[in-house]
């Protein structure tokens, strides 16, 4: 299984920098993403065969995160409880 975990510091940008590339390139089973600074929806995230699951600040433009997988998850859990 190959896990990749990365701060984007805003995905947006990051988008335009070649982070599709970079994404299909590594190929991993389960990807998650780190301050994406954006709510879903803002921006076209192009991840064919995953699931994904966003977890975004009640403040647009801070914080946020987001986890795509291959297989579907037993379960999510967002926030910290």
């Amino acid at each position: 299984m190959k896990l990749v975990s990365w701060n984007v510091n805003g995905l947006r940008a990051c988008l335009g920098k070649g982070f599709q590339d970079v994404f299909d390139t590594l190929a991993a089973d389960v990807f998650c993403l780190q301050e994406t600074k954006m709510q879903p929806g803002q921006a076209q995230v192009a991840c064919e065969g995953y699931n994904e699951y966003w977890y975004s600040a009640e403040k647009k433009g801070y914080s946020g995160t987001a986890l795509f997988t291959r297989q579907k998850p037993i379960e999510v859990v967002c926030g910290m409880g």
